[in-house]
Formats: C-alpha cells, structure tokens, sequence
C-alpha cells in the first residue's frame, strides 16, 4: 500500500493531544470541536464533525469529520487543512489528520440510544495477514459485537496515513459493555483465536462521547 497515493476516504479523523499540566476538560475539547468545525467550514469536500470522542486519561480526543461523499483523496490533499487546524487549536501538543476509508458499518442491537461511550481497536496486521483478519472482522466478529446488547453502532475503517492501519470502532451505552458474557462470548470464538495473535501495534482505548456541535 502507497501511503502517499489518492485512497478512498469517507472521513477524515484528527487526534488531538494536549500537553501534561495543562487544563483540558471534556469542557475544552467540546470548544475545541467548536474551532475545528469553524476551521473545516468551507473545506471542498464538504467536511462535518459527526462524533466527538474524548479521552481524559491520555488527554486525547479523537474528532471524526465526515466528507459530503466518498473522495479519491491524497496525503497531499490535506495540506491546505493543516495551517487552518493549528491556529484553531494552539493549546494543542499534536494535531494528526487522517484518510480513513470505510470497510465495514452495522447498526447495532442498541441503535437508535444516544451513545456514552466510544470504544476503539487500532492495529497493523502481520505481514499476509490482512485479508484472512479483514474476513474475520467483516465476516464474524464485527457483525458478533454489533448484535450485543449495549452496542449501538458498528463500524471500521483503514487509517492511510497515521495509523495504525485498520480503526474499528464501537458506539456503546455505557463502556460496561465490553464486560457482559455476550460481548465476550464474541471474543472467544476459535476464529478470534486464530486473528487476534497477528495484530500489531495494536491500541485499544476507551472515550466518552462529547456532544456534537
């Protein structure tokens, strides 16, 4: 994969990090949402802040930001967003703006419940290992965690530039989810057992969900 070359992006996801000592709050974050959306206004591919994720022990907040439509876009394309995005959050230790295609989406057992919780698998595959994970993902343990009761919505994607390379995520009700006998009954399948020990560099973090402006 070029990291570089034009992908298919239907979101944009920028991680933001502040440095230690400093403020912020969930009260920040939401402001600095504020500002990104402000900064994002008159973007040509037609950018919204869908979901706004914070977390307050890394003092990170993940901001996925729509396009209008699915877009051929390149590392490059990004640029003139870069200068915008600083100024709007000068507090900010590192600003990370990524390509993220989508792969995978399904409404989940709680669909339609306003989300608290915002949980996140991040991951390089082994080398060869991609296709065999993407059918597990896709083809059992995706649609698996979707059905448990608590989640209200599914979805993964490919980060093409500051990955790791896939991005699954989960909105929950609460972040007790991931402790019930369902979810982890999803866990433990044989499938899993084979997936699982080929991730790298793998993250797993749970955030709070802030409002969306």
């Amino acid at each position: 994969m070029q990291p570089h070359a034009p992908h298919p992006t239907d979101f944009l996801l920028l991680q933001i990090d502040w440095p230690e000592g400093g403020p912020p709050n969930a009260t920040l974050a939401e402001q600095a949402t504020g500002a990104v959306q402000a900064a994002l206004a008159h973007s040509p591919v037609g950018l919204r802040v869908q979901r706004i994720a914070w977390s307050p022990t890394l003092r990170s907040a993940y901001l996925y930001c729509a396009l209008a439509q699915r877009t051929m876009l390149a590392a490059a394309d990004l640029a003139p967003l870069q200068a915008p995005l600083a100024s709007a959050l000068p507090g900010a230790r590192q600003l990370l703006l990524s390509r993220l295609e989508l792969v995978f989406e399904r409404p989940g057992h709680s669909s339609g419940v306003a989300p608290a919780a915002h949980y996140v698998v991040e991951m390089d595959p082994e080398d060869g290992w991609m296709p065999e994970i993407a059918r597990w993902y896709d083809g059992e343990h995706m649609p698996g965690l979707a059905a448990v009761p608590g989640c209200i919505h599914a979805r993964r994607l490919l980060n093409h530039d500051h990955g790791p390379l896939s991005l699954a995520c989960y909105d929950l009700i609460t972040e007790e989810a991931l402790g019930s006998p369902a979810w982890l009954a999803v866990r433990a399948t044989a499938w899993s057992d084979i997936a699982r020990p080929h991730f790298t560099n793998t993250k797993r973090t749970m955030f709070r969900v802030l409002a969306t402006p």
